[in-house]
């Protein structure tokens, strides 16, 4: 099933598109168009690359929502019935495989942010405990993105269900400090799911890592991750 998704993926170019190109260009956008407009207090390329990170996960999402929705709508599960396989292999299969093509993005941007000046300070065990949190959130998004490919009702929907997990980042701390925001966006920043996951990956990368930030950050993961896999459990036992 792994094998079947990364081939389809390999043979659309939007997929490929969205998850690599687009994130390259905010990269370039974020830091040497606007960039020089926010002050932070240190060079904007290395703070602003942690949101980057979390941000190019969402851009790979919507191919994945309408992949899985197509699966479930042209008859792909029911053929599985009479075969000796698990149908629950295909939810498994697309997970998987959104983590392997994101991390592959992630891996991308972190190259052309160190082209542009990006210099992490972070320890070999940061290094681990910022690869960590950044897989528990490709593994929470991705169940969420299952769930909600499963939920939609045709496969054009379920690629618009993504467009809040990649509107989400940038109402947080990814580009500015949620401080210098006015009021209302400042308390929605500081108290949504993007901002604990930025800042934890950012105390990583700079070498100075925040325990409460990290076990928040964590139980966000966790939890959404859970939330993604019983919803998708239960529409695919629905819907199966």
């Amino acid at each position: 099933m792994v094998r079947r998704n990364l081939r389809h993926t390999m043979r659309n170019p939007l997929a490929l598109f969205n998850a690599i190109i687009v994130p390259i260009f905010v990269v370039f956008l974020m830091v040497y168009v606007l960039g020089g407009a926010f002050s932070v207090g240190t060079d904007y390329v290395d703070y602003a690359t942690p949101g980057l990170i979390i941000m190019t996960i969402g851009y790979g999402i919507g191919p994945t929502a309408t992949a899985v929705n197509s699966d479930m709508t042209t008859g792909f599960i029911n053929r599985l019935r009479v075969m000796h396989v698990s149908r629950a292999a295909v939810l498994n299969a697309h997970v998987i495989e959104i983590m392997l093509r994101t991390l592959v993005a992630i891996a991308v941007i972190i190259g052309v942010a160190l082209l542009m000046g990006f210099r992490p300070s972070a320890s070999f065990p940061e290094w681990l405990g910022a690869i960590g949190i950044v897989v528990l959130t490709v593994l929470a998004i991705g169940w969420l993105t299952v769930a909600a490919g499963l939920a939609a009702k045709s496969p054009e929907s379920a690629g618009i269900l993504g467009v809040p997990l990649m509107l989400l980042p940038f109402l947080s701390s990814a580009f500015v400090p949620a401080d210098t925001m006015g009021p209302g966006a400042r308390q929605f920043a500081e108290y949504q799911p993007f901002t604990s996951i930025i800042e934890t990956l950012r105390g990583f990368l700079t070498g100075a890592p925040s325990a409460g930030t990290a076990i928040t950050a964590i139980a966000w993961c966790v939890g959404l991750t859970l939330i993604g896999y019983l919803w998708a459990r239960a529409t695919f036992t629905k819907r199966a």
